[in-house]
């Protein structure tokens, strides 16, 4: 007897599913992409511009405390003037001292700042990166004004990055609670009000840890994480501020209230 087509489905069938492709990197797109062009900046100024292209880069997108100082850019010619007076609050976040500097920013990113994306999607994922960067030049500025030491680096952006995901990430059926799901709806929980998300203690205690390390660094100006002599700790904390704190302004998921 002749059987129907349907009945001789090949591997296409209804009833043969072929295993999903799993991509190379796991990780979000707009965060793969960010990775790659911090990297690449830094191999073009680490390998294709001479030093003194190297100079005229720091002197026009890393940020420079010194000169926000009253009559000082009346005083000194500096490459951009004004405008990348302006520009440099969040152009530093691109630059870094070496290759160990921006692995670990980069590594913190694929770790913290991928739960983020995958919540927020790229557009807001890269706002509220740019945001914090933002802020954590401005908290550098305030509590080392007139300093003739240039800040660089993506720290200050992944700290906000950090901050943002412990909004949510250890909420029930979160990617990191103790009842967690492994799909997308593992980063579509609601997320609590601060003041009750600070009473979490998985939460209280990273942040305790978080700036312990931080301040401990700050003191000792020690070489950690490819960062040179000196971290610029208030521009961390500055960048985790303001991702903790504008989290909700940002986050596409209604939030839960108890």
């Amino acid at each position: 007897m002749n059987q129907s087509n349907e009945e001789h489905q090949g591997p296409d069938g209804p009833y043969f599913h072929r295993p999903a492709r799993e991509p190379m990197f796991n990780l979000p797109t707009v965060v793969v992409g960010l990775s790659l062009v911090l990297i690449g900046i830094h191999l073009v100024r680490a390998y294709i511009l001479s030093p003194n292209e190297e100079v005229q880069t720091l002197l026009l997108f890393a940020f420079w405390p010194v000169r926000y100082v009253s009559g000082f850019m009346a005083q000194y010619s500096w490459p951009g003037e004004t405008a990348s007076a302006v520009w440099s609050f969040l152009t530093y976040g691109f630059l870094h001292g070496s290759a160990e500097h921006i692995g670990f920013n980069v590594l913190w990113m694929a770790v913290f700042g991928s739960a983020v994306a995958r919540r927020f999607g790229a557009t807001r994922f890269l706002l509220l990166s740019a945001v914090c960067a933002v802020a954590g030049a401005g908290a550098h500025l305030a509590t080392n004004w007139g300093d003739q030491v240039p800040v660089i680096g993506a720290s200050a952006a992944v700290s906000g990055q950090m901050a943002a995901s412990l909004r949510f990430i250890f909420e029930a059926g979160g990617p990191m609670s103790s009842f967690r799901r492994h799909d997308t709806h593992a980063y579509a929980v609601p997320a609590r009000p601060l003041v009750e998300a600070l009473s979490d203690r998985r939460v209280l205690t990273f942040i305790l840890v978080w700036f312990g390390l931080n301040f401990l660094f700050g003191i000792w100006s020690a070489p950690i994480a490819g960062e040179g002599v000196s971290i610029a700790w208030q521009a961390h904390v500055g960048g985790f501020v303001a991702g903790l704190i504008l989290f909700p302004l940002l986050d596409p998921i209604k939030r839960r209230w108890s």
